[in-house]
C-alpha cells in the first residue's frame, strides 16, 4: 500500500472510531455515590485505540470529532459547549500518556503504567480546571447561583476528583480486557503503519 492509500486507511479508521466514540458517549450513566450529572461513558476506548495504532494525534482527532458531533446533534444546555470542551480536555489528558507509554514499550505493563498516569493526570488537571474555569463557566452561562470558594472546593474534592479517578479506573480495566484480545492485531497495524509511512 502506498502513502496515499495509507492516509486514506488512517482517515477511514479514525472516522469509524470517531463514530463509535460518539455512540458510546450516548451510553452514559451516573455513579450512585456522586452527583448525578457526572456521567461515566466509555467513549475514550475508541480514542485510545486510534492513539495507540496511529499516534496520539489520531486519538485527539477522535476526541475532537466525537465532541463536535455530540454538540451539533445533541446541543448543550448552556448554548456553549462547556461540557464537550471539558470532555475533550479530560479525554486528551487520559489518552495521550496511555498511548505514548504503549507505543514506547509495546507491552501491557507499559500500557498499564500509561493508563495509571493518564488517570492521575486527568483527575488532578480536571479538578484544577473545574475549580478555576469550568464551574465558573457553568455559573456564567446557566445563570445558576455562584458557589462560595469553600463550597466549590468541597465539590471538586468530593465530586470531580473521585469521579475522574473512578472513570479512569473503569476505562483502564475495560481497555486492558479489550487489549488482551486485540494486542496482536494492534501491534501488526502499528508495524504496517511504520512501514507504509
Amino acid at each position: 500500500m502506498n502513502v496515499q492509500g495509507s492516509r486514506v486507511k488512517k482517515q477511514v479508521t479514525v472516522g469509524m472510531l470517531s463514530s463509535i466514540a460518539y455512540l458510546l458517549i450516548m451510553v452514559d450513566f451516573p455513579l450512585p455515590v456522586l452527583p448525578n450529572f457526572l456521567l461515566i461513558d466509555f467513549s475514550e476506548i475508541p480514542a485510545l485505540i486510534a492513539a495507540i495504532v496511529f499516534g496520539p494525534g489520531a486519538g485527539i482527532m477522535v476526541e475532537a470529532i466525537k465532541n463536535i458531533l455530540h454538540y451539533l446533534i445533541q446541543g448543550s444546555a448552556t448554548g456553549v459547549p462547556v461540557g464537550e470542551i471539558s470532555n475533550f480536555i479530560a479525554g486528551v489528558l487520559f489518552i495521550v500518556p496511555s498511548a505514548y507509554m504503549f507505543r514506547r514499550f509495546k507491552s501491557m505493563k507499559g500500557l498499564t503504567a500509561g493508563l495509571v498516569l493518564g488517570t492521575v493526570l486527568m483527575a488532578v488537571v480536571m479538578s484544577i480546571l473545574n475549580y478555576f474555569v469550568i464551574m465558573p463557566a457553568y455559573v456564567l452561562f446557566l445563570n445558576i447561583p455562584e458557589m462560595s470558594a469553600e463550597a466549590l472546593k468541597a465539590f471538586v474534592v468530593k465530586g470531580i476528583l473521585p469521579f475522574n479517578i473512578i472513570k479512569g479506573l473503569i476505562i483502564t480495566a475495560l481497555l486492558l480486557a479489550v487489549m488482551s484480545k486485540i494486542k496482536t492485531w494492534i501491534l501488526t497495524q502499528m508495524k504496517t503503519n511504520y512501514r507504509e509511512v
